[in-house]
């Protein structure tokens, strides 16, 4: 299994950016999958997370508003469309995956099987 996550980059407060996560070797599409982030010296923390149909997602209350999950089932890839960034942003952001059923979905690292290399954000003020 492989989840190659790309999309990060050096931005301005207030930028916008897309992160993607492209899955292979793995049932996608029977798969929660979830962005988190660690910033350097801190815990890593959930971002977003999203349910193997993509009915239902969940955020972090410091992103709520401003990021949004969706995935494509048929091309194996999560996306974290994130707007308005702001300085606290700056993390490396990973994405993860674990096989579930319909309408599941954790919020902890813990409970996740595969991860990606992570794609660093920065975000300057």
């Amino acid at each position: 299994v492989q989840l190659q996550a790309s999309g990060g980059g050096l931005v301005q407060a207030g930028d916008s950016l897309r992160l993607s996560c492209a899955a292979s070797g793995l049932a996608f599409s029977g798969s929660c999958m979830a962005w988190f982030r660690q910033a350097p010296g801190k815990e890593r923390e959930i971002v977003a997370a999203i349910t193997r149909g993509g009915t239902i997602r969940d955020y972090v209350d410091s992103v709520k508003g401003r990021f949004r999950i969706s995935r494509d089932n048929a091309k194996n890839t999560v996306y974290l469309q994130m707007n308005s960034l702001k300085s606290e942003d700056t993390a490396t952001y990973y994405c993860a995956a674990r096989g579930t059923i319909s309408g599941v979905y954790f919020t902890a690292a813990r409970d996740y099987t595969y991860w990606g290399q992570g794609t660093l954000v920065t975000v300057s003020s």
